[in-house]
């Protein structure tokens, strides 16, 4: 049986994707990237925010427009977790429904091998246990995912992921490693931490966070080369984990640590756990013991509460802070979330304006501090061949597809996946041009 797999969203949704089409593979189905030659289509849906939403359901019903006959239409993932009833009533070109939780299951249902299954709503509970999992990694793969925790239990007032995901929970250590393992084994060079908040993991089962031994541990794992760390928090970036990433090699000198805004007022409003200053703080630590790291936030703009005061500040911060990479949202209602019955409703109008304006700030500062890369030289792994001799490529300082890129001539041949050696030769306001080192 041919199976087609439509990932979208962030990538939590991927690693999801690429476990569910390992166990699809184990009963002897075949992954398609045709539409047209599947049995089964399958759209891992995200429904994080409302543009999410909208992309998710659009993509639904191009799949049922094309899908003819014979096929089955089959949706999962975050959309599907939260609004299944709903899509029930209002879809029935959908087959199936499955939630964030059900992966285990769907195989079975979908082949019929699991009595009892004949609804359309197959969503359980939000809330499972996290083990190690095979996963199946498309061919000539170079980087991938590593979910270390599923959930979150910090509430913010403007998050729906606690209703969609569950409560924080973390994966145990060696099952981590284990999974580490098999994405070496698969050609896995750069491995990317992911949870909904990284810095929390162990809390849960260990009574205390311990990210800085799992990196340790992960370093020592032939066949990877680079580690990458997303969704830090600010308030879980310990001494220790700075010493781990400033010491260890393997480590990209790179933190992803969303803070959302800069202003107490926001910061309380949206019942974060920082304040201005300790954001500042946990900043200046950064750089001052790791000289050479580079910091990626997002920041969300509009919520209820914020005001010109609000952005004032959060543009004073953007201008002088020299954050390397940022990007900016705007403010969406997202039904059960606090801010949802909160006073103080900013306009979509403005919310946009607000937005824009973040990123025109963001503009300046990204496009000076390219510019002090000139005539430095940096590792880049080559992402694509554009043409002979001309590829496209990261530093270490860059996540995959959002971050800065690096277009790069060379006179040898190279593949996706090949770290070079690189000379900077020109800088734009979000991307690079350099020459290979030989």
């Amino acid at each position: 049986m041919n199976i087609y797999i439509d990932t979208l969203g962030c990538a939590k949704n991927e690693y999801d994707s690429q476990m569910l089409a390992a166990s699809l593979v184990e009963r002897g189905c075949v992954i398609t990237y045709d539409p047209q030659e599947a049995d089964i289509l399958i759209v891992n849906t995200c429904g994080f925010i409302e543009d999410a939403k909208k992309e998710s359901i659009e993509r639904i019903f191009e799949l049922a427009q094309e899908r003819g006959e014979n096929k089955k239409l089959v949706v999962t993932g975050c959309l599907a977790e939260r609004y299944h009833r709903e899509l029930s009533e209002e879809m029935p070109e959908v087959d199936m429904f499955f939630g964030v939780n059900d992966y285990d299951d769907l195989p079975s249902v979908l082949l019929g091998e699991k009595a009892g299954t004949s609804g359309r709503d197959m969503v359980g509970d939000v809330e499972d246990d996290l083990r190690y999992r095979k996963r199946l990694f498309d061919e000539g793969a170079y980087y991938g995912y590593l979910k270390i925790a599923e959930g979150c239990s910090n509430n913010c007032s403007f998050c729906a992921i606690p209703l969609i995901r569950g409560p924080f929970r973390s994966k145990k250590k060696e099952d981590c490693v284990r999974e580490a393992e098999d994405m070496a084994a698969a050609g896995i060079k750069e491995l990317i931490l992911i949870a909904q908040d990284t810095s929390q993991y162990g809390r849960d089962l260990y009574g205390e966070r311990r990210l800085p031994g799992l990196l340790r541990k992960l370093c020592r794992i032939d066949g990877i080369e680079w580690i990458r760390l997303m969704y830090v928090y600010d308030n879980g970036i310990t001494d220790e984990l700075i010493d781990v990433i400033a010491e260890e090699p393997k480590i990209c000198k790179y933190i992803d640590m969303p803070i959302q805004h800069i202003s107490d007022n926001v910061l309380r409003l949206m019942r974060r756990q920082s304040t201005g200053d300790s954001i500042k703080s946990v900043i200046g630590k950064l750089r001052q013991r790791i000289p050479d790291v580079h910091i990626r936030t997002t920041i969300l703009v509009g919520s209820p509460g914020e005001t010109e005061e609000d952005m004032d500040l959060l543009t004073d911060f953007i201008d002088s802070m020299d954050i390397d990479r940022l990007g900016a949202f705007a403010y969406s209602d997202e039904e059960g979330t606090a801010s949802c019955t909160m006073d103080g409703s900013v306009d979509e109008e403005v919310r946009i304006i607000r937005r824009d304006r973040v990123m025109e700030h963001q503009l300046a500062v990204s496009e000076r501090l390219n510019e002090k890369k000139i005539g430095k030289s940096y590792e880049v792994i080559i992402d694509e061949v554009i043409e002979d001799g001309l590829y496209s490529g990261r530093t270490r300082y860059d996540a995959p597809e959002i971050d800065c890129a690096v277009t790069v001539s060379s006179d040898h041949a190279h593949v996706p996946g090949d770290i070079i050696k690189v000379r900077i030769t020109d800088a734009f306001e979000y991307d690079l041009e350099g020459t290979e080192i030989i």
